[in-house]
């Protein structure tokens, strides 16, 4: 596995945070090089029954494992300023120097609704994203020049300030997308890419876009970080496997756009659609696991530099030494 870093995605949509911390820390003493946990208000479907808040979750992981940390992703847009992402990312790249990096995106209605303003249209929400990625760069060299800094923009504005408590190093901001356009805006703008397990001529394009993106920049995008979130669903029999994705991660069936659905609830009625055929081509489930590392594998050579692997079920711990022993070691780049 030279090369190439596997880490643990904890859902935080489906343990209790306590939980979340003793499978992270089994899953580094299994071969995972690190963690990544999204930054959820509501779960997907009732069914998961957690959102824990991610910063406190990554502070307490910090203090159990060894590993690299960030929130895969946060959108520094509608519940958050760009201001308290920047302290809150800077914050804990202090305590954890060389640990932590910046996952960013736009946001889906589930978790950005709550505060009961306007949700726009996918547009406007990248275009905050990126607005919001100016306003902590400029505070990340803040904290870095000791001079104050401001922003007014078209979204948000920044009274003369500074961060107090920066890293020696900034945190890299990596960018969540699964769109062309967005892609190219990353390589410009951010440090490197996320997105998330799909069809490998669809990340062939969004890497490409990517890469037009960062030399344009005047920056090598050989250096910069191309990072996959997977979900999978593994059990000891193939109707465990699938058993687990529909009842756990059903939202994984689902063929459609979800960013603009509000409710855990209407993810649930959503959910009595999915079928075990939906699955194909977006999430392997299987008790295989050579079928899994396989798939994986295709990942790798297609150039990613760091896989998280989320499994669906609840049977994180057997799941967790399975593929530690089975899969991980057989990786290659």
């Amino acid at each position: 596995m030279a090369g190439l870093a596997v880490g643990y995605a904890a859902a935080l949509e489906q343990f209790h945070p306590t939980e979340i911390v003793e499978y992270s820390v089994l899953a580094e003493q299994h071969g995972f090089s690190g963690v990544m946990a999204a930054d959820h208000f509501q779960p997907w479907v009732p069914a998961q029954g957690h959102a824990a808040f991610v910063w406190n979750v990554l502070s307490a992981l910090g203090e159990r494992t060894t590993g690299d940390l960030g929130p895969g992703v946060t959108a520094p847009t509608f519940r958050w300023h760009p201001a308290l992402v920047a302290q809150a990312s800077a914050t804990l790249a202090a305590m954890y120097p060389g640990r932590h990096w910046l996952g960013l995106g736009s946001g889906e209605a589930l978790n950005e609704h709550i505060l009961g303003t306007y949700w726009p249209e996918a547009p406007e929400r990248i275009n905050r994203m990126f607005e919001a990625i100016e306003i902590i760069k400029k505070l990340f060299q803040s904290g870095l020049t000791g001079k104050d800094v401001k922003h007014s923009g078209t979204f948000y504005k920044l009274e003369s300030t500074r961060l107090w408590t920066m890293p020696e190093t900034p945190p890299e901001i990596l960018v969540a997308t699964a769109g062309p356009v967005t892609a190219k805006r990353t390589g410009r703008h951010a440090d490197g890419l996320i997105t998330v397990g799909a069809p490998l001529e669809k990340i062939s394009g969004l890497f490409a876009k990517f890469e037009e993106g960062a030399r344009e920049a005047g920056k090598d995008p050989s250096t910069m970080p191309k990072v996959l979130q997977v979900h999978v669903s593994w059990a000891e029999t193939d109707e465990q496997a699938m058993a687990n994705a529909l009842e756990q991660w059903p939202n994984g069936g689902m063929k459609f756009p979800k960013g603009d659905i509000r409710s855990p609830h209407d993810f649930e009625a959503m959910a009595k659609l999915v079928r075990p055929e939906d699955f194909a081509g977006r999430m392997v489930v299987s008790a295989d696991p050579d079928v899994h590392r396989a798939e994986l594998q295709k990942y790798v050579d297609l150039g990613f530099d760091r896989i998280y692997l989320h499994n669906v079920g609840r049977n994180q711990r057997e799941w967790i030494e399975v593929f530690g022993r089975d899969v991980l070691p057989h990786l290659s780049r």
